[in-house]
């Protein structure tokens, strides 16, 4: 890939099951009280009737949609930085703080003054009442592992704007694209591109250190077992966005097909000798704990002189591993101090 941010169609790849599964987690519906009302959007460009199509149908929109209900990730954020608050959202109580919404999206909403949405079911039980009670004008998924059958009741409900290739697939500036496309606010939506790579490119030029520092995003699903995030994989792109360069030995890796990562087995652990810093995620501490106590694991040349930077926040983990309008700036200023602390390691 020439650059970073290429507006090139790119090969669509999802993160891996295991490490997907510690992310997405489902959590249950919010009280009714907190059902959202429509907000004031920014005006459309006036693009309607709108057709878009994805892998499992097109969602043919006839008018600017006032009521707009997501599933998956990534897609509430850029409705509301659109200027159009959901109605109703998936939940995700893995990664909520204790307003039960992820804060990102609870701060966003309360900024602008309107009613946080309703929350539901997604992932493998869709909650299609609470869908279908919110009468939604749009219902958009397109980072998302909607199934076939999921989408042929959702299509009933409302416009349904799905992924273009695979589940789970979609890059996270055409996330954007085809949301904005389903408002009828593109040209917003390309502003909105743009601005994100601004403020990774703006860290970055403020950490002139990182230059030339490589990395490797690792994950572990369970004692025994190494996996590697490939460059592609949005938590990746967030940290070379930010000035890190991506450890040249992950390229050579095999990529799990359908998936964005490698899994290279705890024994090859050895082959990340030379990464300057590591980073990962754990569940609790009673999991990283766990992991760290392995021979192999902790003789990583990373982890042994501390350059490892990974967290058990999982609103942080959630956040950092999604690039969207309201994660990049709600990460970035929670990323780089920890960033720096790995980076003094090196000296």
């Amino acid at each position: 890939m020439s650059s970073l941010f290429s507006r090139a169609r790119r090969k669509a790849v999802a993160a891996s099951a295991a490490a997907t599964a510690l992310v997405v987690v489902l959590g249950g519906c919010s009280s009714s009280s907190d059902e959202a009302k429509p907000s004031a959007s920014a005006k459309s460009d006036g693009a309607f009737p709108v057709s878009i199509k994805s892998k499992l149908g097109t969602a043919e929109i006839p008018e600017e949609p006032k009521k707009v209900v997501t599933l998956g990730q990534g897609s509430a954020e850029t409705a509301i930085a659109l200027g159009t608050t959901p109605v109703g959202i998936e939940s995700y109580e893995w990664g909520s703080d204790k307003s039960g919404y992820l804060p990102w999206i609870h701060e966003a909403v309360k900024e602008k003054g309107d009613k946080l949405p309703k929350q539901f079911a997604g992932g493998e039980d869709i909650d299609f009442e609470t869908i279908t009670e919110l009468e939604p004008d749009v219902i958009l998924a397109p980072w998302s592992g909607v199934t076939e059958e999921q989408y042929d009741i959702l299509k009933d409900i409302a416009p349904t704007v799905a992924y273009p290739e695979l589940p789970w697939s979609t890059n996270w500036d055409e996330q954007i694209e085809i949301i904005a496309k389903a408002l009828g606010k593109s040209d917003e939506g390309e502003g909105l591109i743009k601005d994100i790579e601004k403020q990774l490119a703006d860290a970055a030029a403020t950490r002139p250190q990182y230059k030339d520092v490589t990395f490797s995003y690792i994950y572990t699903d369970g004692p025994g077992s190494l996996g590697v995030f490939l460059p592609e994989e949005q938590r990746v792109e967030m940290l070379t966005g930010l000035g890190l360069t991506v450890d040249p030995v992950v390229k050579t890796f095999k990529e799990v097909e359908g998936t964005d990562s490698a899994i290279i087995g705890l024994e090859n652990a050895e082959k990340l000798k030379d990464s300057d810093l590591l980073f990962t995620f754990y569940t609790d501490k009673k999991t990283r704990a766990e992991i760290e106590k392995q021979p192999l694991y902790a003789a990583m040349p990373a982890v042994k002189r501390g350059s490892l930077v990974t967290s058990e926040d999982t609103s942080f983990v959630t956040a950092s591993s999604i690039i969207n309008p309201l994660t990049v700036p709600w990460v970035v200023e929670r990323y780089l101090p920890m960033i720096d602390d790995a980076v003094k390691t090196l000296d």
